[in-house]
Parts: C-alpha cells; structure tokens; sequence
C-alpha cells in the first residue's frame, strides 16, 4: 500500500510551551517526514512489496547482517517511526498511568532509573538514531537504542516509547545539547497515556 503522511495529532503550536517549537514540528513533519513518504514511495513501486503494510515492508527488508540498509527500509522504517513519534508525544497525558509506572518500577528499579537510562541510551547513540521503551517477548521492559532507520520492529519488539535523535529534532531548539533535549523529552513532551496504551 502507498505510504502516506499522516495529519499531527494535534497543532503545530500544540507543543511549544513543553520545549518543541512550531518550527521544529513544521520543519520536521512537513519537511523530513514528507521526504520519507515521497521517497519511500518512488522505491516501493515495483519493488514487490506494494500489497503489504508498512510493518510487513520493515519487517521483509530489513537486512541483520547489512552494513547500510536498502533505501526502501530506511524510507519505510523511519516513515513507521514518525507515526509512532508524533502519537507518543502530546499536550495532555503527562500522568503516567499506574500499571505503566508499575511495570517501569518493576523493571528498572525506579521511574528515575529508566529515565536515566533512556537519556543515556539517547546521548550515546553515535549519530542519527534513535532511543527506546521496548517490551519484549517475554512481557519485560528494556531501553534499546538504535542506529538511523532501525527500529524494535526489527527485533520482534513493541515499541512503548521512542525518541528521535535525529539533529533534525532537536536542533533548532536545543541546538547541540541532545541530553537537554532528552531530559525535556521524558519530562516534558511524552503522552504517558499513549505509551500505557502500547503494553
């Protein structure tokens, strides 16, 4: 099926006063989330992979033992990513949950405790990636990271939270300062409903 650039879940002034700028979500969305749809789009024709979903594309290309991923992946995984993105942040739903606070206590030993191990997962990743709250098989929680594209799809993880550490997402606000960026993140921006909802 034809990827396709999802409307925000909400304005783009919606996360302004939390540390995103409308900027960043204009320059992001409508620039750097488009790009990944368009393009996606143009590699996907012909490619054999037109009938499936975009999880079923991630999943059939991506390449565990490659160097650098095919063009398709890396257009459709971070066209998946994005989704993901924008719904777990929001204006609202910065309560976490119980059951969510619970399985993270459980699991990391305190809520600061994850929180200090996504943002040092986050601040390590080594250029563009990513940051996250997976859960796996076997019901626990762990923070991965993750290089470009790639994503908990292609470890046959769910994705609770992610965070994009892309320059792109980060730089017109927070300029080099990816930790404060992070920080603000998890503080600030995440929609703990949305994340709860993911379990």
């Amino acid at each position: 099926m034809a990827f396709e650039l999802p409307d925000l879940p909400y304005a783009y002034d919606a996360l302004a006063a939390a540390g995103m700028s409308q900027e960043t979500l204009e320059f992001h969305h409508d620039l750097h989330h488009k790009a990944y749809v368009d393009n996606g789009n143009k590699l996907l024709a012909g490619s054999g992979h037109e009938g499936k979903s975009l999880e079923e594309i991630v999943a059939a290309t991506y390449d565990a033992g490659a160097l650098v991923q095919s063009g398709l992946f890396n257009n459709a995984s971070q066209h998946w990513n994005h989704i993901q993105f924008w719904e777990m942040m929001g204006p609202s739903g910065r309560a976490m949950p119980t059951e969510l606070e619970s399985a993270i206590v459980e699991n990391f030993g305190s809520v600061d405790a994850f929180k200090d191990e996504f943002c040092a997962a986050g601040a390590g990743q080594f250029g563009s990636g990513w940051c996250w709250l997976v859960k796996n098989s076997d019901g626990s929680l762990a923070v991965t990271k993750t290089e470009n594209g790639v994503n908990p799809l292609c470890f046959g993880q769910t994705a609770l939270l992610g965070c994009d550490v892309w320059e792109h997402s980060y730089y017109i606000d927070f300029r080099n300062k990816r930790p404060a960026y992070l920080t603000n993140f998890l503080d600030n921006l995440v929609n703990w409903e949305n994340v709860a909802s993911r379990m």
